[in-house]
């Protein structure tokens, strides 16, 4: 490695051409980095005591060290962001500069000649910086003055423009030009015989846009490959991809689908800032290494075009599309894991067309149920993650709806009983994707479908911008004298909801008059509005009863999961017997002062979740969620507790805990703590609450 500090122009000026290999990302500098640029230019130039002003490094290699007089082009590995929006700036200051010329070697000709091109040169020559694919093509086009190319790079154009913009409104460019000659790098050139482009490139402190996991998943793959291949990969799988997701939803998602690609494959969910060392270790394994990295990029493309279908909505089949857009509503990102496998399944004729699109509306109404039955989501990442484990793919929907049956209970499929109930009284009007159940319950068995985004919640009591006081007196007459109470439950429920299109119309008119209006409830062809005018006042009993009724439809719509009791029972885990034990089995815990604490204890991890349950053993007693996340081990001057999980991830300030990793004690996990004081449940129980959380997945959101 050589590495030199440079003036950035004079560095432009003496090196024949940059190329970004095309492994690198596209160019992705958004309007912040390129003000920070712009404002540290101008600052530098109209500050006469400041002499440099330092932008980072540019690391480049070639076969051998670099030397001017080679005149090959360089490969960057590191300043691609840095390189190009400067060559934009220059661009833009050639354009804007016209005739003048505000410092010595600042006129058009010279900006061109010096940075931007190679003059006597021709074809891909002719160019200082080759960038890769729309990149290139828009940065030709606005270095020769052509127009964008069809499929144009936004960042390009709109950096080129944010800096011709900014430069009109100057009065005098001296500033511009003086800045420009104070930038300052470090040029590091390397040796491929002697350095490791990869590792270097891992370790540089980049100054600009921090990179991707995906930039350096995709950098791993390609970097160390001979050029014909990293070409083959590139333009036969990487390429397709990006323009699968298109500019901007690669930026945006790629590295979400990575991390969701590798929970598929490792069925584990890897930490948002580790999916890259994720994928290192899992492209090493043998399987996987074994295949080659053609298999293993074909195979991320593959997942990709899944993904691009139903999480950006890029799907061609109308039912799967339909059934996707409403997924996509809900937020339901922790289910991609499980749709990605099924997804691929299908690609591979083991899931018929209609098995899969039976399989996305299971796990639609899965999550809807949930979130109308208010259950706490952060035990679906791990729920969604796992699922496909045990999947028997011969029956493949038969086992995805056993595997829906068999989740405990916080990670239950909610029933109808619950269903019904809840969906009754929820506040649904702030339900996070309103829009998405007024569509659903609106077309459901419709084949000519209402778009629903054409209209508008109606409240049938007003809401009366959620102040008791504006309600009209009509309506306080309507409710009768507990006017308040109904106003105060009701409003916000599904009883009281339903759809219009002239919502300004209505506005807090009396139900008669809403039923009666010559576009009224009467005369309404929306199915939501069946029933409403038949009504002779609109009050508790009207609001409970439609609410009932439109609850009957709910459970038709997010459908239950349901098998025959023999199949079901088929999949049901085996139970071996084993012998009862009770808390006689434990005197320690029957009488005296160990009995008090742990009676005082037992009450608080029960009220952490109903989800907990309680099972005495020889030994020890467990509190189980889906498995044992704490367990006491009777002593006579102590309860010796143990928490189901690794030492080093133990929240403890208060220095309780003990590491007992390979000691063989009674009980589960890696975690000792004792008890021995009622004063202390409350910081025994906060170490207790880690381990729970743990277990059912509140970290891993």
């Amino acid at each position: 490695m050589k590495a030199t500090e440079a003036k950035l122009l004079e560095f432009l000026k003496k090196s024949p051409q940059f190329v970004i290999p095309i492994y690198q990302r596209t160019y992705s500098w958004k309007e912040k980095e390129c003000q920070q640029l712009w404002d540290d230019i101008i600052r530098s130039g109209n500050n006469v005591d400041i002499n440099a002003h330092f932008m980072g490094s540019v690391v480049y290699v070639e076969k051998g060290l670099y030397s001017v007089s080679s005149q090959t082009p360089l490969l960057v590995i590191d300043g691609q962001q840095r390189l190009t929006t400067i060559t934009l700036l220059i661009s833009a200051l050639t354009e804007v500069i016209g005739e003048q010329e505000p410092l010595e070697d600042f006129s058009c000709t010279k900006l061109k000649g010096y940075y931007l091109t190679n003059p006597l040169e021709s074809g891909e020559k002719f160019y200082k910086l080759v960038l890769s694919q729309a990149d290139d093509k828009s940065l030709k086009a606005i270095i020769k003055g052509l127009e964008q190319p069809d499929n144009r790079s936004i960042r390009v154009v709109e950096n080129y423009e944010f800096f011709k913009s900014k430069l009109q409104k100057l009065i005098d460019l001296k500033p511009v030009c003086s800045g420009l000659a104070k930038l300052m790098v470090v040029d590091i050139s390397l040796n491929r015989e002697q350095d490791n482009p990869q590792l270097i490139f891992e370790s540089m402190n980049s100054t600009g846009r921090e990179l991707s996991q995906a930039d350096l998943i995709r950098n791993y793959i390609l970097m160390g490959l001979e050029p014909e291949h990293q070409t083959h990969l590139y333009e036969q799988y990487w390429r397709p991809m990006e323009l699968t997701f298109g500019q901007q939803a690669y930026s945006d998602y790629f590295d979400s689908f990575m991390r969701h690609f590798l929970t598929v494959k490792t069925r584990e969910i890897p930490k948002i800032g580790e999916v890259y060392e994720v994928f290192k270790e899992y492209s090493r394994r043998p399987f996987i290494a074994t295949k080659g990295v053609d298999e293993l990029v074909k195979d991320i493309r593959n997942y990709a075009v899944f993904f691009c279908a139903f999480a950006l909505g890029k799907e061609k089949d109308e039912e799967l599309k339909l059934a996707f857009k409403d997924l996509r509503e809900l937020k339901v990102d922790v289910a991609y894991p499980l749709l990605l496998e099924l997804y691929s399944d299908f690609s591979g004729d083991l899931l018929s067309h209609s098995e899969f699109l039976s399989a996305v509306r299971i796990i639609e109404s899965y999550v809807f149920r949930r979130a109308i039955c208010e259950i706490p989501t952060n035990s679906m990442n791990k729920t969604f993650a796992r699922m496909g484990i045990g999947l028997k793919k011969d029956r493949y929907l038969e086992s995805i709806k056993a595997a829906f049956m068999l989740l405990p209970s916080y990670r239950r499929f909610p029933g109808d009983e619950e269903f019904h109930r809840k969906i009754q009284t929820k506040d649904i009007y702030n339900f996070r994707s309103k829009s998405y159940w007024l569509r659903r319950m609106e077309n459901f068995g419709r084949k000519e479908r209402i778009l629903v985004d054409e209209y508008t919640i109606e409240h049938i009591m007003p809401q009366a911008d959620n102040k008791a006081e504006k309600l009209p007196l009509v309506w306080r007459s309507e409710l009768g004298d507990e006017w308040e109470r109904v106003w105060e439950i009701y409003r916000h429920t599904l009883g009281n909801l339903t759809l219009t299109g002239y919502n300004t119309e209505y506005s807090n008119s009396a139900f008669i008059a809403k039923c009666e209006h010559e576009y009224g409830f009467k005369f309404s062809p929306l199915k939501m509005n069946e029933g409403i005018a038949v009504e002779a006042k609109w009050d508790e009993a009207a609001i409970q009863k439609r609410a009932n009724k439109l609850a009957n439809k709910a459970i038709e719509v997010w459908v239950k999961v349901e098998l025959p009791k023999d199949i079901f029972d088929a999949y049901k885990p085996q139970i071996e017997q084993s012998t009862e034990y009770s808390l006689a089995d434990h005197p320690q815990l029957v009488t005296g002062k160990m009995a008090d604490i742990y009676q005082a204890f037992r009450k608080a991890v029960l009220e952490l979740d109903p989800c907990v349950t309680e099972e005495v053993k020889k030994l020890y007693v467990a509190f189980k969620a889906e498995t044992n996340f704490v367990d006491v081990v009777p002593q006579a001057k102590r309860l010796r507790l143990s928490l189901n999980m690794p030492f080093a991830e133990i929240d403890d300030p208060r220095g309780l805990c003990k590491d007992v990793t390979n000691l063989g004690r009674w009980g589960n996990g890696d975690v000792e703590v004792g008890l021995d004081n009622l004063n202390d449940i409350p910081h025994i129980l906060a170490l207790v609450t880690q381990a729970f959380e743990r277990q059912i997945g509140a970290d891993d959101i």
